[in-house]
Formats: C-alpha cells, sequence, structure tokens
C-alpha cells in the first residue's frame, strides 16, 4: 500500500539538498553534484511509487491543518498529470544536474550552483504538488526568485544581472497578478482548496467576477510562460549558464504558466473570453516567437526565441477550448520538453568546445564532434516536426485542431494558414541551426579547438535524443499510457478519444504538415545565407519588449524620486512630520464619516497618586522636547523618566507582565540610545554663530507643539472612548478562559505570544532579526565624520569633531574607573543571567517569558560592555550574535515542525503534567521552545546593535590627511 506522507519526501528532498550543498565549500563540485544527482533519484524513486494509485484513477492527497478557519490547510496532491509534470521537472532536473557536473568550470562556485538548482527544483515541484491555490503561489514566487538567482549566477556580468532583474520583476509581478485572480476564485467558490475550485467551474465561470479572475489569472500564466507581449525577459535569461538555460526553457520556469493553464482548464475554459484572449496571445506568440528566431546569431538565442514560439503553440491550443487540444496540449508539453533541453545542452557543448555561439563563425563543426552532431540534428528535426520523432506527431494534432471550427470567428478561419505558416518558420530556424553549424566549411579562427565533449557530458543528450526518436516510432506503447492518465485527470468524462498512430493516412493535417517542411526547406534555400547579414529581425526588431520595460522602469524610479522629493527631505524631523500628519488624517476620518461619542460605562474616580505620576512623565516629556535648554543627554535621562511613569501605570493597572517589559525595554533603548548620540552632529553655537533664526526655530517648534498635541488629544480621546465601553464578548474572555485548558499557561499574554498567536511572533522575531542585520550593515560602513554637518566654518568643526572623538577614546579607555568598579560589574553578570533564566521558566505561569528574559541577558551584555567595551566582551565571553540569531530562529521554526509532524497545525502547544521526585508534578509546554527561539533572538539581535553602534563610537577620530595623501578608508579597521 502506497504510503501518501511519501509525497513530503518528494518536496522536501530537493530543498534539504540545497541547504546541504549551500554549507559545502567550494572546491567541492564532485560531492555537490553527487548530492544532487542523488537526492534527485531517490526523489524519483519516491514519485515512481505513486504510479500504481494515479494509474487508476486515484487522487493521493495529505491535508496538513494551518489556518481551518479561513480554508487555509497545507495540502499536497498527486494525480496523474500532476504525477506526470512533477517526472518531468525531477527527469529532466536529473539529467541537467549531470550535464552540469562537466559543463561548469572549476573556478566557479559550484556548490551554490546546485544549492540554487536544488532550490528551484524544490520550488517547482511546490507548485506542481500543492493542493491549495494559496501555498501555489507561495511556491510561484520562489520560482521566480530562484531563477533571479540562477539566471544571476555570473553576477559579474552586466548582462547576468540585467536579465536577473527583469525576469524577477516581470514574473514577481505576474505572481501579484495571480494571487488577486486566485483571492477572486477563492472566493467564488467558498474556498482556496483545489478539489473544491475544479468541482466549481460552473459557478466560477457563471459569476460576475469570472472575467476579472480571469484576466488576472492569465497575466500570471503569461508572465510565466514568456506569452506576448511579456516575451521579452526570457532571451535576456540567456546569460545564465546552460544547464540553467536548459532546465529552465525546457520543463520548469516558462512550463509554470502552462501548468496554471492547464491545471485550471476545467474551471476557466469554455468561454468567449477564454477563446479571444488565451488563443489570440498563443497566436501571436506563436508567429513573433517563430519570427523572431529565424533572425537571431546566437545559438542560445534561437532556441530561446524558439521556446517562445512553442510555448504560443500550447497556449493556442488550451484556448481553442476543445477537449482533443488539451490533450494536444499536454502531449507537446512533454515533446517540447525533451527536444528543446537536448538542444539547450548540445548548444552548451558548442560553446564549451568552440568558445562561441554565433552562428556566423560556426560552420563545418560535424567533422570536430559528430556525435554531438548527429545527436542536435535528431533534436531539432524534432522541434521542426519531422515525421518519425515526436514533435511530428504533436504538431499534427496542433494542425488538425486548427482545422477544426471552435467560434466561427475570422481568427478561426485563419487559423489553419497562420499555423502552417508557423510551422514553416519552425522549420527554416532548425535547418538553419543544423546546416550554418555543422555543415559548410572546415571551422576557422574559433577561440578553441573544438572537439567531442566528454561521454559522461553527452550522456543526458543521448537519453532524450533516444526519447524523441521512441516516442516518435511507438508512442502508443511509450507515452499513451502517462498521457492518457494525465488527460483523464484533467479532463475526467470530457476525455476524447484519439490516436497515436504514427500514420493516419494521407490527410489534410499531413499535407500541411509536408507544406511546412517543404516550404521551411525552400526559404532556407533561398535566404539562408542572407540572414547573417541582417542584425535584426524586420519589423518585430523595431518592437523590443526590454525597450519599453527599461523605459517604464526608469518613470516609476524617476516619478517616485520626484514625489519623493516634493513630499519629504532629508531630514528625519520633516519625514516624523509627514508621517505623523498622515497618521492624524486617517485617524481622523473615521471621526468625520462616523461621528464621536463616548460610552455609557460608569465612571471611576482619579486616584491623585496615580494623576502624579503621569504629571511628571508629562512635564519629563516636555523637557526631553525642549532641547533648547537642556544638553541631549539631559533630554535623554528625561525620555527615561517618562518611560518609567508608563512602567508604573502598568502595573497600576494590574499588568505586571507589560510593566516588567517595558522597564526592560528601557533600560536596554537607554544606553543603545546613548552610543547613538554619538551619530548626531555637534550643536555648537560657538562654531555655529548665526546658524539657528529665532523667528524659524518658533514656527517650527509651534508647528511641532501643535502635531503633537493634536495627536496627544486624538489618542486621549480615542483611549477615552475605548474603555467607557463595556469589554466586548468573545476575545478577551476567550483567551482569560483557554490560556491554561489551550496552552497550559497561567500567564494570559506569554500563552498569547507563544501559542494563539505564536505564528505572529515568530514573524516579530524574524523582523527584529532583519532590523538588527541591516543596522549593523549600515553602521559598519559609516561612521560620524564632520562632512555630514553643514557649516559656515568647516575648519572649526572639523577641529571641534577631532575633540569630540579625542575625548571619546579616552572616556572608552578610562570608563571602568569611573563611578562603579570593574569587577563588581562582572560580579552582576551571573546573578542577572541568572535572573533572566529565571524569567525564562517561569514566563508561561508568571510575569516574563522568552522576550523579557532575552532583555534582562542583554542588559548582562551592556553591564561588560560599560566595564571593559565591546572588544574585551568578545575576547571573554566569545559573543556571535549571528549564531545566536539563527539558532532562536531555527529553534522556533522547529517547534511549529513538531507540531507538523505530530498531526496538529503549525506551532500548536503540546504541554503535559511530568511527576519529579521530592517535587510532585511539574508543568513541561512546547511554548518553553519556542520561548527560547525568542531569548536567543533578542540576546543575537542586542548584541549585534550593540557592538555596531559601540565599535563605530569608540574608534579614533579620522585625522586629516595631509597633503597630497589619500584619506584613511572609512571601513579600515572594523571589526
Amino acid at each position: 500500500m502506497i504510503k501518501p506522507h511519501l509525497l513530503y519526501l518528494v518536496l522536501a528532498l530537493p530543498f534539504l539538498a540545497s541547504l546541504a550543498a549551500a554549507f559545502l565549500p567550494s572546491v567541492t563540485r564532485n560531492l555537490a553534484s553527487s548530492l544532487a544527482g542523488v537526492v534527485t533519484l531517490l526523489a524519483i524513486g519516491a514519485l515512481l511509487s505513486f504510479y500504481p494509485a494515479v494509474s487508476q484513477g486515484d487522487v493521493v492527497r495529505i491535508d496538513q491543518p494551518w489556518l481551518p478557519s479561513l480554508g487555509l490547510d497545507l495540502v499536497l496532491r498527486l494525480d496523474g498529470f500532476t504525477w506526470l509534470f512533477a517526472l518531468l521537472v525531477l527527469a529532466i532536473g536529473a539529467l541537467v544536474v549531470l550535464y552540469a557536473r562537466y559543463y561548469m568550470s572549476p573556478d566557479d562556485p559550484v556548490p551554490r550552483f546546485f544549492s540554487f538548482l536544488m532550490a528551484f527544483m524544490g520550488s517547482m515541484l511546490g507548485i506542481v504538488l500543492s493542493g491549495n491555490l494559496i501555498q501555489t503561489i507561495f511556491f510561484w514566487e520562489l520560482t521566480s526568485l530562484f531563477s533571479f538567482l540562477l539566471i544571476g549566477y555570473w553576477h559579474h556580468n552586466q548582462s547576468a544581472r540585467d536579465g536577473a532583474r527583469m525576469a524577477l520583476i516581470v514574473t514577481a509581478t505576474g505572481g501579484v497578478c495571480l494571487l488577486l485572480g486566485f483571492l477572486l476564485i477563492g472566493h467564488i467558490a467558498g474556498s482556496y482548496d483545489l478539489e473544491v475550485v475544479l468541482s466549481s467551474g460552473g459557478l466560477i465561470r457563471a459569476h460576475p467576477l469570472y472575467l476579472p479572475a480571469l484576466v488576472l489569472v492569465l497575466i500570471g500564466a503569461f508572465t510565466k510562460s514568456a506569452q506576448v507581449p511579456f516575451h521579452f525577459w526570457l532571451p535576456h535569461a540567456m546569460a545564465a549558464p546552460t544547464p540553467v538555460s536548459a532546465y529552465l526553457h525546457s520543463a520548469t520556469m516558462v512550463k509554470a504558466g502552462i501548468f496554471i493553464l492547464i491545471l485550471l482548464w476545467p474551471v476557466l475554459a469554455g468561454t468567449q473570453a477564454w477563446y479571444l484572449i488565451v488563443a489570440t496571445t498563443g497566436l501571436a506568440t506563436l508567429l513573433v516567437g517563430a519570427w523572431a528566431a529565424i533572425f537571431q546569431h546566437d545559438l542560445k538565442g534561437l532556441l530561446a526565441y524558439s521556446t517562445i514560439s512553442h510555448l504560443g503553440l500550447i497556449t493556442l491550443l488550451l484556448g481553442l477550448g476543445s477537449p482533443l487540444a488539451a490533450v494536444a496540449a499536454i502531449f507537446h508539453t512533454v515533446n517540447h520538453a525533451t527536444f528543446k533541453a537536448s538542444l539547450f545542452m548540445a548548444a552548451g557543448i558548442i560553446d564549451h568546445e568552440t568558445g562561441t555561439r554565433d552562428l556566423r563563425r560556426l560552420s563545418g563543426l560535424f567533422r570536430c564532434m559528430p556525435v554531438t552532431a548527429t545527436l542536435a540534428m535528431v533534436a531539432a528535426a524534432a522541434m521542426a516536426g519531422v515525421p518519425l520523432l515526436n514533435g511530428f506527431l504533436s504538431k499534427e494534432m496542433f494542425l488538425a485542431e486548427a482545422l477544426g471550427a471552435h467560434s466561427g470567428t475570422l481568427l478561426d478561419k485563419a487559423l489553419p494558414v497562420l499555423a502552417t505558416l508557423a510551422s514553416m518558420f519552425s522549420v527554416l530556424y532548425s535547418v538553419r541551426f543544423i546546416h550554418q553549424t555543422f555543415f559548410g566549411p572546415p571551422p576557422s579562427d574559433l577561440p578553441h579547438q573544438p572537439g567531442e565533449a566528454p561521454h559522461w557530458m553527452r550522456l543526458p543528450i543521448e537519453v532524450l535524443v533516444l526519447l524523441c526518436l521512441v516516442l516518435g516510432v511507438a508512442p502508443a506503447a511509450t507515452i499513451g499510457p502517462l498521457l492518457g492518465d494525465a488527460a483523464r485527470a484533467v479532463l475526467g468524462a470530457r476525455t476524447p478519444a484519439y490516436d497515436l498512430a504514427v500514420w493516419h493516412g494521407f490527410t489534410l493535417p499531413l499535407l500541411m504538415s509536408g507544406i511546412a517542411l517543404a516550404g521551411g526547406l525552400l526559404l532556407y534555400r533561398v535566404f539562408g545565407r542572407r540572414l547573417n547579414s541582417v542584425e535584426a529581425s524586420p519589423v518585430i526588431g523595431h518592437l523590443k519588449g526590454h525597450r519599453l520595460f527599461e523605459r517604464t522602469l526608469t518613470g516609476l524610479i524617476q516619478g517616485a524620486r520626484s514625489a519623493y522629493g516634493a513630499i519629504s527631505s532629508g531630514r528625519l524631523q520633516v519625514q516624523l512630520r509627514l508621517l505623523i500628519v498622515t497618521a492624524l488624517c486617517a485617524g481622523a476620518l473615521p471621526v468625520f464619516l462616523l461621528g464621536y461619542s463616548a460610552g455609557t460605562a460608569p465612571r471611576t474616580l482619579l486616584n491623585p497618586i496615580f494623576a502624579l505620576l503621569w504629571l511628571i512623565g508629562g512635564a519629563a516629556a516636555i523637557g526631553a522636547a525642549n532641547r533648547a535648554k537642556f544638553h541631549r543627554l539631559a533630554a535623554l535621562v528625561m525620555v527615561g523618566v517618562a518611560g518609567l511613569m508608563t512602567c508604573v501605570s502598568f502595573i497600576w493597572l494590574s499588568a505586571p507582565d507589560l510593566g516588567l517589559t517595558q522597564l526592560l525595554v528601557e533600560t536596554v533603548t537607554l544606553v543603545l540610545l546613548l552610543l547613538g548620540l554619538r551619530w548626531l552632529p555637534l550643536r555648537r553655537p560657538d562654531v555655529w554663530p548665526g546658524a539657528q533664526t529665532p523667528l524659524a526655530v518658533r514656527l517650527r517648534r509651534g508647528g511641532d507643539l501643535l502635531l503633537a498635541g493634536i495627536g496627544g488629544v486624538g489618542m486621549a480621546a480615542l483611549s477615552y472612548a475605548t474603555m467607557t465601553r463595556a469589554p466586548p464578548e468573545g476575545v478577551g474572555r476567550f483567551f482569560l478562559e483557554q490560556a491554561y485548558p489551550g496552552g497550559g499557561g497561567k500567564n494570559v499574554v506569554n500563552v498569547i505570544l507563544v501559542d494563539f498567536r505564536s505564528f505572529d511572533t515568530l514573524g516579530e522575531i524574524t523582523v527584529l532579526s532583519i532590523v538588527a542585520v541591516t543596522i549593523f550593515s549600515l553602521l559598519r560602513r559609516f561612521r560620524p565624520a564632520a562632512e555630514s554637518v553643514e557649516a559656515p566654518d568647516q575648519q572649526k568643526v572639523q577641529n571641534a569633531f577631532d575633540d569630540a572623538g579625542a575625548e571619546r577614546e579616552r572616556g572608552d579607555t578610562a570608563r571602568h574607573y569611573l563611578m562603579v568598579p570593574r569587577v563588581l560589574m562582572e560580579w552582576l553578570f551571573p546573578i542577572i543571567v541568572t535572573f533572566a533564566l529565571y524569567l525564562l521558566m517561569r514566563g508561561h505561569d508568571w510575569p516574563g517569558g522568552g522576550f523579557a528574559a532575552g532583555v534582562t541577558a542583554s542588559i548582562a551584555l551592556i553591564i561588560l560592555y560599560m566595564a571593559g567595551g565591546t572588544r574585551w566582551v568578545e575576547a571573554r565571553l566569545n559573543v556571535q550574535p549571528l549564531v545566536w540569531i539563527s539558532a532562536g530562529l531555527v529553534c522556533a521554526v522547529a517547534t511549529g515542525a513538531g507540531a507538523l509532524l505530530s498531526g496538529a497545525p503549525f506551532l500548536t502547544t503540546y504541554f503535559q503534567y511530568f511527576e519529579v521526585p521530592l517535587t510532585g508534578a511539574v508543568p513541561v509546554a512546547s511554548a518553553l521552545l519556542f520561548d527560547i527561539g525568542v531569548f536567543m533572538v533578542v540576546v543575537g539581535t542586542t548584541a549585534l546593535i550593540l557592538i555596531a553602534l559601540a565599535h563605530q563610537s569608540i574608534r579614533a577620530p579620522r585625522s586629516r590627511p595631509a597633503a597630497g595623501s589619500s584619506p584613511e578608508d572609512p571601513a579600515e579597521g572594523e571589526s
């Protein structure tokens, strides 16, 4: 009996291999390729075990609860069609891995290449195996991301970077449209589950939102499958290594859009809108790609445009709307993958052995590499539709469908002629590929002396060419059962009767195919050599989509800069004013539309002591804002006083957990802000005489006071209206009642953070980690400098900064002699760490938790820093913040993954009581592991920010360079 959980293995293996390859040394090319190959073969073996089930029409499915209330579960689904597509992804991937082992240079970081390749393979499998529309979007965007990394693998190449950027922007934009379309479809069907959606075709097509959903889904599919007018990114992706081109353009990246069109064919096809949009787009892509391929001089460029043309052919077949056309589309998808992957690999061997891909320089290579030439000739013949090869069969099915009546429109009537013309162009560029590369005079003036590639490098091409022959000679016995299973999975009861025989007699489609073959040969005979003198394809060469893309992108960037310049400023104060004004307008809008009213709950008399606390806090806040009369350090102390009053307020209002956390955060923030003060420009009236105009200062400060007053009054009014109303039933009561029975904890705040809303907490610590790394990356390259301050007398400013820098350096070396002895501060370290662990362990039932414990441990690090500086702390404790951050995120995610493995939704808490001798029953919850992850992330991020600020602050001041010498490198001496 087949175990459905093997689907997890099929999906997970490529990602695990990607992770393992990422940590391999760059010199382990054989190990990286062997790892990728073995993992791919294991995934193929696991996939093959499902064939007996899918061949009987069964649907293998695994459901993992995620967000059941929103209809979002993790679902893996496998039927005859998805099985065939997954096999295509894995089989072509295995051959590409073998080919890449010999193609990639030992000088390249090959493990990184295989890491990207396996991650891309896993992402493509995720699209194919997903049984939920939102889950499909997740993997869809992953393919865009990893294709970006693969296309830009040779990042030292400008064309590779440009091609990767273009592919990412186009396909990711299409992914947003696809997401919106899927949201509409899920709304119409009432579920995002693929089974429900596939059974709701009639409901979806009859809904008023059908047309918007259709257009959005088609934009997403068309951008991925390079349909006109989004086709321009695909030729620019040729800057990627040839194994990438062979994989992305045969069985994966561009086929993702085709996969979505076939998968949703029963749901979206069958309407006039589908026919007009999909068929017209497919026909335009078929003709444009074929015409442009004729005039390409680069072998990979020719194959890229031919890929666009064949993708248009498949799209056109799907647009016709007939079940037999859908079967032909599936068949040609398989055939195209076999001959196109082999042609790309052959082009890579030619480039590898000769040093060029320019058709105008290549000739007579049959003498030097007869085996490669023979293989490429067979594959090109399959692409051209020569009889007894697989391409001929699916192309004949295409011509037969082009003759049928589908809508009675002008497009329908012109389709047979245009289909024959496109097939003729296909023959023309295939013949040009073969004749100009392998025949003619002996090659001369090539960068390398050509010769045959190693046998193992040719083996993938031999396998694929053999498939072209076998499928073309005996299609019914080879591909027939697989094609039938796939067709029945997509079409169900509408599956038509069809015959995969090689000979159907003298038919009109056969005549059209013969005309295309003869016409293509005749056109090459007449115009073949003239093509070498044409620099761009006529008509289409002047309508390059990438030019429009670049102009659009440039316009958007310039528009954004203009808008930014109009509404913002380089000064932080101006930006803050803009944000506050926007927030005030957004908050005032509901009041103006709906009105304002206070609640009817009974009021409570104001306690005089509580009022006194807030009078102190308010006075401190006003004093901190009055920077004209106070030093920045004093202003910072007053800010701390206001924060302390907030802590006392939390405790006063019976929220000790919030009060404790606020107090700890205030402590850490105060130290970090003290370090950050050193980055601010000096405020020296004696250095900048007349720099501040009294009237301008009063106007600015008056406006700030007005904004602050409006904001404060607004928040007070909102709080008053909320607190004078009776608490709503449901949310608060639910958490209070379910905290212990559902989460195993008495501290409701902590249970909410690590159980009920643990996914939010996971996102928050991830953002916190990103912010810390960003701060470190920014500050490690810069330091406070005199040039950051505009002043009339730059020499005086420079002298002031030099003096301040010297004082900072002296202060840093002598800080442990001030106020508190170093040894006492060292003794405090284990005490505070112990207290942090105490807060961590008790947080599920009493005030504390991972965040509070992490901040407490950070205070211990800060005390050590105050005692001896960051370098002394690193020497004594070997602090590695990135390790702490990574380990914390892994621990938090692993806790959620453990819940998945037990059959529960992600991050579900498990708690149990254990009997401990002499102690009794002790509660243990899996949320503790999640809290440990939070603890480690908080410690790591705080330490990283502390090191970034402190290292830059305590460095010796930059001396003024002598005449004729270069200034000191700002990055020199970084830690």
